[in-house]
């Protein structure tokens, strides 16, 4: 029996060539550099001496590093629990069909179009008490409210504010899975006289399981790296009671030209929210494993 081997081509790989390029000059390159810089003490362009984990022990033990990580997490499990259920009810709201579902789209994506620097400057007008609608309403119902002074109330500020820019984005993620769910499933909860909730439940919260972890991961990634928005609304203040970890790496590396430090700090930074994204991955998969095994009623 004689067997011919058709030859491959391999020159498809060549296609992925400009790929490999981009990541190497936008991701590997640079990393690299940031290493580089991490077991190094840049005295002066030309001179550099090697000085090993120093800096990664260093910055282990710098107390404003630690603050700005608790505040940090703080904040971006504040994100999650306010705009994954609130990005649900609104994809469960929104009209499934026809010109009004069009209509409600557009209107509930216009927030994410906007730069992150334009959203922080609309916040940082709306929130003065002068001329701002939020911070007039506030005064004159006798509340007192000042996000440049008042800690507690920057913060929520920046927490609104982030809120009200993000959460149409897992509105829009879950009702793309809610459309993808086969009206027979609908058909057959009817039939046996299954409620709203039920129907939530057990067909829509489901099959809504893919689509939530993908935005939670986004959301949790792009929270815990956030730096704009509350840089220009708050410039970190008051006090230290915005300065989340993005804003803490770039003083170090701008403000204060610590460039070893804040080298040690981003690579510092880049795996914990490698780790924290892992553990929530796997954490959201042994849910889903959990809820998928436990018997319907």
């Amino acid at each position: 029996m004689n067997t011919t081997y058709k030859p491959v081509n391999q020159k498809a790989w060549l296609l992925v060539l400009p790929v490999l390029i981009c990541v190497a000059f936008s991701a590997v390159l640079p990393l690299m550099t940031v290493v580089n810089y991490s077991v190094q003490d840049i005295i002066s362009p030309e001179r550099r001496v090697f000085v090993g984990t120093e800096w990664f022990a260093s910055v282990m033990r710098d107390d404003e590093l630690h603050a700005a990580l608790l505040r940090q997490l703080g904040f971006s499990l504040a994100v999650l629990a306010v705009e994954i259920p609130l990005g649900i009810g609104l994809a469960l709201s929104m009209p499934a069909t026809g010109w009004k579902a069009s209509a409600v789209l557009v209107i509930v994506a216009l927030s994410l179009l906007i730069p992150w620097n334009v959203v922080g400057t609309i916040w940082q007008i709306y929130g003065r008490a002068d001329i701002g609608l939020l911070g007039y309403a506030l005064q004159s119902m006798g509340i007192e409210y000042n996000y440049t002074g008042n800690a507690r109330d920057a913060w929520l500020t920046v927490l609104v504010m982030d809120v009200w820019h993000w959460t149409p984005l897992v509105a829009l993620l879950c009702f793309a899975g809610l459309r993808s769910i086969p009206d027979a499933y609908y058909q057959a909860a009817r039939i046996d006289g299954a409620s709203r909730f039920a129907m939530f439940r057990y067909i829509q919260l489901p099959k809504l399981r893919g689509v939530l972890m993908i935005a939670v991961l986004l959301r949790f990634m792009d929270s815990f790296m956030i730096y704009t928005e509350p840089f220009v609304l708050t410039g970190g203040g008051p006090g230290n009671a915005t300065t989340f970890l993005s804003q803490y790496l770039t003083q170090k590396a701008v403000g204060q030209f610590d460039l070893g430090p804040a080298a040690a700090f981003s690579l510092i930074y880049f795996l914990i929210i490698l780790l924290l994204c892992f553990v929530l991955y796997n954490w959201m998969q042994r849910v889903g494993t959990h809820d998928a095994k436990e018997p319907r009623e």
